[in-house]
Formats: C-alpha cells, sequence, structure tokens
C-alpha cells in the first residue's frame, strides 16, 4: 500500500476509526447488560475522538505531536478469536474488543515503519499507541474479570 500524501493518509485512517465506531456500535447492541452497553459506549466514544483528532490536522496540520508509550500485556496473543454472535458472553466481548485493538495496532504499527522519518509516521506511531492503550484496558479486564474467576 503507497499513499501519496497526508490527506490520502488521514482519510486512511479515518475509513479505519470509521470501522472501529461501527464494530463497538454493533458490540453494543448484542450487549446483554448495562455495564457492558456502557463501557463499549466509551470505547465508541475514544474512536470517534480519534477521527476528531485526524480531522483536525487536516484542518490545522500537525502540533507537536508527544510519543506516548503504553504497556502491553500481550494477552490478546494467546486467546482465541471468537466470532459476533447475537449470544456472546462478556469474555466472547472482550476478546473480540481485545483482538481488534490489536489488529489496529498492529495496521498502524506498520504504516509507522513505513512512513518511519516523516510527521506521517509520527501519526501513525501516536495512533498506534492509542490502539495499544484501548487494548490494555481490554486486556486488565480480561485479567481481572475472566482469568480471576477461574
Amino acid at each position: 500500500m503507497f499513499m501519496e500524501n497526508l490527506d490520502e493518509i488521514i482519510n486512511f485512517a479515518i475509513e479505519r476509526e470509521k470501522e472501529a465506531v461501527a464494530f463497538y456500535n454493533d458490540l453494543h447492541k448484542k450487549s446483554k447488560f448495562d455495564g457492558q452497553k456502557v463501557m463499549l459506549k466509551e470505547f465508541e466514544n475514544m474512536e470517534k475522538g480519534h477521527i476528531v483528532i485526524l480531522e483536525n490536522i487536516r484542518k490545522k496540520g500537525f502540533e507537536k505531536i508527544e510519543e506516548k508509550k503504553v504497556q502491553d500485556l500481550h494477552i490478546s496473543d494467546y486467546v482465541v478469536e471468537v466470532e459476533p454472535s447475537e449470544n456472546m458472553s462478556f469474555q466472547d466481548i472482550i476478546i473480540l474488543a481485545m483482538k481488534k485493538e490489536e489488529a489496529a495496532k498492529k495496521l498502524y504499527t506498520d504504516l509507522a515503519k513505513q512512513f518511519s522519518e516523516s510527521e506521517s509516521g509520527k501519526l501513525f506511531e501516536r495512533l498506534a499507541a492509542e490502539e495499544t492503550e484501548h487494548k490494555l484496558k481490554f486486556e486488565k479486564i480480561y485479567d481481572d474479570e475472566i482469568l480471576k474467576e477461574n
């Protein structure tokens, strides 16, 4: 994949964020419990926030993009993927979300490497860190509420 300019890069990233918004909205609709619905709506809103950040970069250009280091528990590396369904358990929802954030992190990490010597690369690094942060939240929930139960 080769992107010619910043506008094309931003469009690409916005489309990925819109897919994430739709993903969390769909999970929200399938969720059975109020606590799950609140959590998923929160994650949907965080993805919407990424869209706002990207649109602001398009309008105002790059402001200082600070590097962000986020811990990765790697729990998602060791869980089996599940398919979305109407009767998902809380564990299934968390696994789906972890895997989604893991894929987004990988995408942005790969793009950061492709554009490593530019402002675009820094933007992708920041987006990768944001997705890693989301994944970490899901991994902590999984660790605290799923693994501790067994």
